[in-house]
Formats: C-alpha cells, structure tokens, sequence
C-alpha cells in the first residue's frame, strides 16, 4: 500500500498532529453490549444453561472466540466452537435487524470528525456479517475505512486490528487517536502505539499514563483528540 502520510507535518499541544480518528463499535459507538449478552444468555439457555451475571465483565469486548470459549468452559454446553458461534451471530443479528441505538454523544462526535474530514476508521471484534448491519444504523459516510475481527489473523487485545486500520488510512499508529469502552480494547490500542480515550461501558477502566478516561462519549470533540498526548515508547 502507498503511504499517503506526508513526510513533516505541524504538531499540536499533544504532540504531533493527529492523522486519523479510530473508534470501536460495541458499546462505544453502538449501545449494543447489552444486545450481545441477551443473545449469549438465550442460546445458552436454549442449550440448557444459565449464565452467570457475573461472566458478563469477562466476556464483554472481547473476541467472539474467546467469549464463546470461556461460556463453553463454564457452562459444560455440548457444542462446538464453530457451532455455537453461527448461534450468537444468528441471535444478534436478528435483535439487530430494526436498528441499534447509539450511544449517547456519538451521533454528534461522527458528524463533528466528517465535517473536519478526519479520516476515520470502524475498528470492531464483531464479524463483518454484524458490522454492516450496524453500519446502517451508524453511517458508513462516516467511515473510510471498516475494519472486522474475523478479517485479521489476531483481534484484540491484539493490536493487529488497529495497525491495519492505521495502515490502510496511511497514517502512523502513534498518530491516531482510539475510543475504545473495554479494557480488551484499550489493550490492542495501546500496544498498537495509538493514544487513547478510553470510555467504559460495562467494566471500570482505570486512569494510566498516556491513557485518557471519560465518563462518556459526550465529553469527546475533536478538541479533546487532537490535544492527546502521543504515546512515549
């Protein structure tokens, strides 16, 4: 790929300028967390489990193997890896298919970073299957770039997922800002290089260096990512 990043640009309070704005889909952008922990606890009960409330911190923001895995484990279900993953995405897909309500603030954040023409990027651990029929409710206007979980060989926490949204939008990970509402997430971001805000949706994130926290996307602006400060290495 042809890199379009520019070979000097200006710096800001935060370091040196920001090229592109990555953002996380469930529970950032999309209220949706909910959504997915209704579908897991349906299919398990229909395979004759109940899951604890307790899973619903451990599961949450994670990759959908993992997730799976650890209620398989827990629960003793008879069923494979691969099949109780198409049972998730069928259960979800189908609470989804009117729509799904965005998160407070993010409807406005969108609009504020296409009216900049922010380069901007989806970056999600669902599969792309449940990325485009979020996409409707979001506006895939707002994005130049999607990037799925089962479209890169490791997801997050990995930081596989942003490097390649950072490579396809030919910015420099360091230079990118992520929004991110799980610790999983923030995880991949970070070890990407990216700085981050980090809005928690289910679980408590705590503050650490180079690593913003907000109470909600209603306090993110463009303003607020641009003044991040980069990452030290």
């Amino acid at each position: 790929m042809t890199s379009t990043v520019p070979a000097s640009l200006p710096t800001t309070a935060g370091g040196p300028a920001l090229q592109a704005v990555l953002l996380d889909m469930d529970g950032t952008l999309v209220d949706s967390e909910g959504i997915w922990w209704e579908a897991e606890t349906d299919v398990f009960k229909e395979l004759g489990h109940v899951l604890d409330e307790g899973w619903r911190e451990i599961v949450v923001g994670g990759p959908m193997t993992r997730s799976a895995g650890f209620l398989i484990e827990e629960t003793g279900a008879d069923i494979t890896m691969d099949e109780v993953v198409v049972l998730l995405n069928d259960a979800f897909e189908n609470r989804i298919r009117q729509g799904v309500p965005l998160m407070p603030g993010a409807a406005r954040l969108l609009a504020e970073l296409t009216a900049h023409r922010v380069p901007t990027a989806l970056v999600s651990a669902s599969h792309r299957r449940i990325i485009d029929h979020v996409l409707r409710s979001l506006g895939p206007e707002h994005f130049a770039l999607t990037v799925a979980g089962d479209e890169v060989a490791r997801t997050k926490p990995h930081p596989d997922p942003y490097l390649a949204a950072a490579r396809g939008l030919g910015a420099l990970p360091e230079r990118c800002a992520v929004v991110e509402d799980t610790a999983t997430g923030v995880a991949a971001a970070e070890a990407a290089g990216c700085r981050v805000v980090a809005v928690p949706s289910v679980a408590p994130i705590a503050p650490a260096p180079g690593r913003h926290v907000a109470a909600s996307l209603e306090h993110v602006d463009l303003a607020l990512l641009r003044a991040l400060p980069a990452r030290s290495r």
